[in-house]
């Protein structure tokens, strides 16, 4: 998805489209659309943004075979492991969704 004006709900939803085909550069992609632009903003939601978006490239690294890069940065996407629980947001259901995604693509890249 090109960097555009795109609605949170919208790039969650291309998001959790492109895990679950697989293509987790694009899902990379599906939400930098919104992180990038905020990504300076000291604020909880943006870094969850910046989690998922870690998850998908770790998933996209293991899916080229690289492990050990993939590894380094599943440990930044662990690092904010705490915001999901904590954080109040009108989008909270799908960012549920997204975090279950993540973690059941990445058991499936490791397994392959």
């Amino acid at each position: 998805m090109a960097h555009q004006s795109i609605s949170i709900k919208e790039a969650c939803e291309a998001f959790c489209t492109s895990m679950e085909a697989g293509r987790y550069y694009d899902a990379h992609e599906d939400l930098e659309a919104i992180w990038f632009p905020r990504r300076h903003e000291d604020d909880a939601e943006v870094r969850l943004w910046k989690r998922f978006i870690n998850g998908a490239v770790s998933c996209e690294l293991l899916m080229r075979g690289r492990v050990e890069p993939s590894h380094r940065v599943w440990e930044t996407y662990r690092k904010y492991h705490t915001l999901l629980e904590t954080i109040e947001s009108d989008h909270y259901e799908i960012y549920v969704k997204m975090e279950q995604l993540i973690q059941h693509r990445r058991n499936v890249c490791l397994l392959s």
